[in-house]
């Protein structure tokens, strides 16, 4: 296959699996993998999730790994109660199993072997906790060669989701998310502040549903259990489907380049990904009580909503297969 190389480090629930989807049906992108990671439930049901979810898509061919099942200091703590026991909004069971097992080596070590020998540099995709890409980035450093740029589904630099100010992502791990944003790759975040503005309604995820496309009738189940399970929502996000887009078509996604380092201490904060948006040449002469940061990453401020809405429909909706 074409197309940007890409591997996604996922958390399978539903979001990741709208993400998936767009991801293998994208003739864009060229899928080499999927590993996997604790986050919104246990690391034994992401793996059947995203295997269950690719079969669904057409690419049961897609390499899937399984990787660390705790953060590396917080404590676990599950999002069952927004996408499911099963983290698919009770829709597991009710899809084929897939036809190929999970991969014999952990995550890590995967990626690392993918990244030494691919043809090109890879685009890493995480949606979930950062915790593999940060033993990656740790145990494995000669990976980063391989590594083109991370764009990751995590923080805020609003109001968080997790907490006042953290995004589940971020206050799963911190550690691993300060990790990462402090590495010196090109990192990209695609912020909660963007991730609930790409939606779909009832009615068209109905649509979705009555297509001839699994990938789109799987879709739009998913969205129709969001919508469920949120009684006080007349649209539902396709969440970390909106960062796959963006690589897919960058110019759909505004960024502002900005130090950010995640807070690890506080009561109130930590999790918190801080932004410092002041001009340089202030940083440096108010520094008494904060240092400069010592990093850059770009950060969303924006998306260009019908472009990712059109995006991912005509991607799961294609009943061909990605060329």
């Amino acid at each position: 296959m074409t197309g940007i190389p890409v591997v996604l480090d996922v958390d399978t629930g539903v979001d990741d699996s709208l993400a998936l989807l767009l991801a293998a049906r994208s003739p864009a992108l060229n899928l080499l993998g999927a590993t996997c990671v604790t986050g919104n439930v246990a690391v034994d049901k992401v793996v059947d999730n995203t295997l269950k979810v690719l079969a669904v898509a057409g690419r049961g061919d897609v390499p899937v790994a399984i990787g660390r099942d705790q953060p590396l200091l917080e404590k676990v703590v599950s999002a069952a109660y927004v996408h499911g026991e099963d983290g698919l909004g009770g829709l597991n069971a009710s899809l084929p199993a897939p036809a190929r097992d999970p991969e014999p080596v952990h995550a890590v070590d995967f990626l690392a072997n993918l990244l030494a020998t691919a043809s090109e540099p890879v685009t890493l995709i995480p949606l979930g906790p950062l915790t593999n890409i940060a033993v990656l980035l740790r145990e494995r450093p000669e990976a980063v060669a391989g590594i083109h740029r991370i764009v990751l589904m995590g923080g805020a630099v609003g109001s968080g989701n997790a907490s006042a100010v953290a995004e589940f992502n971020i206050r799963q791990d911190p550690e691993a998310a300060e990790i990462v944003l402090t590495s010196g790759l090109d990192v990209t975040l695609y912020t909660w502040d963007v991730f609930t503005q790409v939606t779909f309604s009832a009615t068209e995820a109905a649509g979705m549903m009555g297509s001839d496309s699994p990938s789109a009738q799987l879709a739009g189940r998913l969205m129709d259990f969001m919508l469920r399970n949120h009684d006080d929502r007349t649209e539902t996000s396709i969440g970390d489907a909106g960062a796959v887009a963006s690589v897919i078509e960058p110019e759909g996604l505004e960024t502002r380049q900005w130090p950010m380092r995640v807070e690890l201490t506080g009561t109130w904060t930590r999790g918190m990904t801080v932004a410092d948006q002041r001009p340089g040449a202030w940083v440096h002469k108010e520094s008494a009580w904060q240092p400069p940061m010592g990093n850059l990453v770009s950060v969303s401020t924006a998306v260009d909503v019908e472009r990712f809405r059109t995006l991912f429909r005509q991607a799961v909706e294609n009943p061909a297969d990605p060329e």
